[in-house]
């Protein structure tokens, strides 16, 4: 059975009571596979203070997702912790005789104009060889969209949705001919956009439901496509 949280109203788990959720599916499932799954890093449910396992119904269902693997694909740990990292990472995983890299989903917007304006962040973190990969650019445009600041990656060295449209673009545009080095002015024109959004919405503007924000970049972006388009037509 489930138990209270006590600090929200969210349902944890006992370790005894993750095992009979699932044994019906699962016969030979124990308590001593799921610390096994958990000393292999697969499973990491929350650890009070006295020690005490809790898991979430997340958990549950990466669990159930990991034994799935193994029963019906016959993956190796290996080959599920690599599916489960691209999972956690937004990605869809591959597994073995499938191609060595997980996949970008197709819900994920191509266009960067259309999931600013109309769709929340996904939670997509790619590596650099992920970003080729789905940007269908080479290593050089890669280094030199790094160099030129159009490419930022977070501590970890993953790369988000928008690093991806980038990295699209770019590619783009390198089949006319263009280079990541030509590419410097957008970079330094998009900060130039955003401290003009942040030094006109202000502090207390971000703490509000009705923060301009998107108000504001959205007329940039109408401001720049009107002056590109007046500029073809001279």
């Amino acid at each position: 059975m489930p138990v209270s949280d006590g600090s929200s109203s969210r349902s944890t788990f006992t370790i005894g009571a993750v095992v009979a959720a699932l044994v019906d599916d699962f016969p030979d499932l124990s308590i001593s596979k799921v610390r096994f799954l958990e000393s292999k890093g697969l499973l990491t449910p929350e650890r009070r203070p006295s020690g005490y396992r809790v898991f979430s119904q997340e958990d549950v269902e990466r669990l159930r997702y990991i034994l799935t693997a193994q029963r019906d694909r016959f993956w190796p740990l290996e080959v599920i912790r690599d599916a489960l990292d691209a999972i956690d990472r937004g990605l869809t995983p591959s597994g073995p005789g499938e191609s060595t890299l997980p996949t970008v989903p197709e819900t994920v917007a191509a266009d960067a104009v259309d999931s600013l304006l109309t769709a929340p962040a996904s939670s997509l973190r790619l590596t650099e060889r992920e970003v080729r990969r789905s940007a269908g650019i080479d290593e050089a445009t890669l280094t030199g969209l790094l160099t030129y600041g159009l490419l930022r990656p977070d501590r970890h060295g993953h790369f988000d949705e928008d690093d991806l449209a980038v990295a699209r673009a770019a590619g783009q545009l390198a089949s006319h001919g263009i280079e990541p080095r030509h590419l410097r002015p957008f970079r330094t024109a998009a900060d130039r956009e955003l401290a003009l959004v942040e030094q006109v919405r202000g502090p207390a503007a971000r703490r509000r439901d009705d923060d301009p924000a998107v108000d504001i970049l959205r007329s940039c972006l109408s401001l720049h496509a009107a002056l590109v388009r007046g500029g073809l037509g001279d």
